[in-house]
């Protein structure tokens, strides 16, 4: 259950975390499609290797998507990548060397083999069918449009939060009538609250940990400084500058901040801070200088992105200090404010059956 809500808060925030899963067949029989697996941050795992199962963002395949692929061979132009299933790699079709800034997670291994969690990609499909079948009946029989997409989904959690209190409240009333020596039995219930709600909080943060790191890191820009002029943007004429669009993507419902960061000499950028609408995307340019030296060159562009949980002003002030204060900042915002929420319909239990109870042994 706890891997289901992970996957799902991950799919709202727009990346995999924690858990994922395969929708085709193409690595089987390693992960059959509608099986999960975990995956992990470059940032932990290290520089993949051949060998590694790893999720990166495609550029022509699924329309440039995320595509989880074995990689089978390196190359001095990238990594050459393979779904199991397939006869021919992924560089024999359209889709160029994977460059290691492109790879997003490396599937976790136990043993000798993926670590595969069986079916879980079809529960969560089944799920979400399940789930989009009731909004949609429930809106057509009450005329209300709210109730579609996610804000009905909150309405529904809403319900079944307020009809569970009920039950709860009714259930403990009851049985408090007829076992009123038995107060550690009333007080484990509360207990148990708060804890899945320190493992709801958690899996929250980590989400949103996840959807602020995996995204962000370096992007090369490979240039040839040449002794012409050519029309191919990554061929520029010695000492010359050119500008070229960069496209960042949101796929999650809350808006993202950017921040980026020109590593070196030789490039430049237009707006440093660039604000990310929910499933949508932005544009700005960077200028790339080929040196007076013929020859290939590299240019990196650092990008940070932040969830907008905090004004801009503050984001960029926090990641002037460290590109990872804002990421703990805005974590300690969002698992607090739920963790706040949510404590008071336990603790607000917890606390009158205590005063109760101290109030019949005469202690108030």
């Amino acid at each position: 259950m706890l891997l289901a809500v992970a996957l799902v808060v991950g799919q709202l925030l727009g990346q995999p975390v924690l858990v994922s899963y395969v929708r085709t067949g193409s690595m089987e029989p390693t992960i059959d499609a509608g099986d999960g697996f975990v995956p992990l941050p470059t940032a932990v795992t290290g520089p993949p290797e051949e060998g590694d199962v790893v999720t990166f963002r495609a550029r022509q395949l699924q329309g440039g998507g995320l595509v989880t692929h074995r990689i089978v061979d390196r190359t001095d132009r990238g990594y050459v990548t393979r779904g199991d299933a397939n006869p021919f790699t992924d560089q024999d079709g359209e889709e160029p060397p994977v460059k290691r800034t492109q790879i997003v997670a490396v599937a976790a291994e136990a043993g000798s083999g993926v670590v595969v969690i069986p079916e879980l990609g079809t529960v969560v499909q089944a799920i979400g069918g399940a789930l989009g079948t009731i909004q949609r009946y429930a809106a057509a029989y009450t005329g209300l449009r709210s109730l579609m997409g996610l804000t009905g989904v909150g309405y529904g959690l809403g319900l079944l939060s307020a009809i569970g209190y009920v039950v709860d409240v009714v259930t403990r009333s009851r049985r408090e009538t007829d076992e009123r020596d038995r107060t550690p039995d009333r007080d484990r219930g509360g207990t148990d609250g708060q804890r899945y709600l320190r493992v709801f909080t958690a899996i929250i943060v980590v989400a949103a940990t996840g959807t602020m790191l995996l995204p962000s890191g370096p992007t090369e820009y490979g240039v040839v400084s040449a002794e012409f002029d050519s029309d191919q943007p990554s061929v520029i004429p010695a000492g010359e500058t050119r500008e070229q669009a960069v496209r960042l993507g949101n796929t999650g419902l809350v808006p993202v901040v950017a921040v980026l960061e020109p590593v070196g000499d030789g490039i430049g950028v237009r707006d440093r801070t660039v604000s990310i609408p929910s499933r949508g995307e932005a544009t700005t340019e960077i200028t790339i200088t080929a040196p007076e030296e013929t020859g290939y060159y590299r240019r990196v562009l650092t990008t940070h992105r932040y969830l907008a949980l905090l004004p801009t002003p503050m984001i960029v002030g926090l990641a002037g200090v460290h590109p990872w204060l804002p990421v703990v900042v805005i974590d300690a915002v969002l698992g607090g404010g739920f963790y706040l929420l949510g404590y008071p319909l336990l603790a607000g239990r917890i606390r009158s059956r205590d005063r109760d109870d101290r109030r019949r042994s005469g202690t108030l």
